[in-house]
């Protein structure tokens, strides 16, 4: 059975978590509903503020079907095949994510597909932080090998090409680079994350030591909630 997003935000209830962050359950989830209410807690309420007007549903499957997109409540081999990671829809002057939890096989990468889109929506509303612009960039003028996303190692590697638009490319970078970094912090605040699964192979991942550098940046912008730390280990704890 499919809805469309009207019926789903029209039909589920909205729970609010302390951090002020709104979300929905809707159909079946991989793993348990505590599991998703940690994940959700662990956005810094500093962080959270940004993202007023914005609920997060997290459903089996958004299923694009040409310029529709509707909602599955359960797992379908069929449904899967055109479903897409998550979908935006606007209602109004408010703002409804759709999260497809069934499409992604761990809770790692929900978690993931969820940071994503709070990194991305931080950096819409709030902008790039310069103290981390200031330091990214000094990165970049110093060599720093690799970067943590598809899109901010081509936006750099224009940014420093000496065209026309640099400036542009360079925007696009700093706004690539600290959306990125909200998403690791966030998802190293939930998860115990080893940062060479993030690994790509279109690029190469941003050196260790210059990624640890710019979240150490992100958690003094955005210190972590009661209940959750942050720490870096260059080894895995025993």
């Amino acid at each position: 059975m499919t809805r469309s997003p009207a019926e789903v935000v029209r039909q589920t209830a909205v729970s609010q978590a302390a951090n002020g962050i709104c979300y929905a359950i809707c159909g079946q989830l991989m793993f348990s509903e505590a599991d998703l209410e940690r994940m959700i807690a662990a956005v810094p309420a500093s962080a959270a503020a940004a993202l007023s007007r914005k609920a997060y549903y997290f459903v089996p499957l958004t299923v694009s079907q040409g310029e529709e997109t509707v909602i599955a409540d359960r797992y379908d081999v069929t449904l899967s095949d055109h479903a897409v990671c998550h979908r935006n829809f606007n209602l109004g002057d408010a703002q409804c994510v759709f999260i497809s939890t069934r499409l992604m096989d761990d809770k790692f990468s929900v978690a993931f597909e969820f940071y994503i889109n709070v990194g991305h929506a931080l950096v819409e509303r709030a902008g790039v932080a310069e103290a981390f612009a200031d330091l990214a960039w000094r990165q970049v003028e110093a060599g720093v090998r690799g970067e943590t996303s598809l899109d901010a190692w081509e936006a750099r590697k224009f940014a420093t090409g000496g065209g026309p638009d640099t400036e542009k490319y360079k925007n696009e970078f700093l706004a690539a680079a600290f959306s990125d970094a909200i998403s690791i912090y966030l998802l190293s605040l939930s998860l115990d994350v080893d940062y060479y699964d993030l690994r790509e192979r279109d690029y190469p991942l941003l050196a260790a030591s210059g990624l640890a550098e710019r979240l150490r940046q992100v958690a003094e912008l955005f210190p972590p909630n009661p209940g959750f730390e942050f720490a870096i280990y260059y080894k895995r704890r025993a």
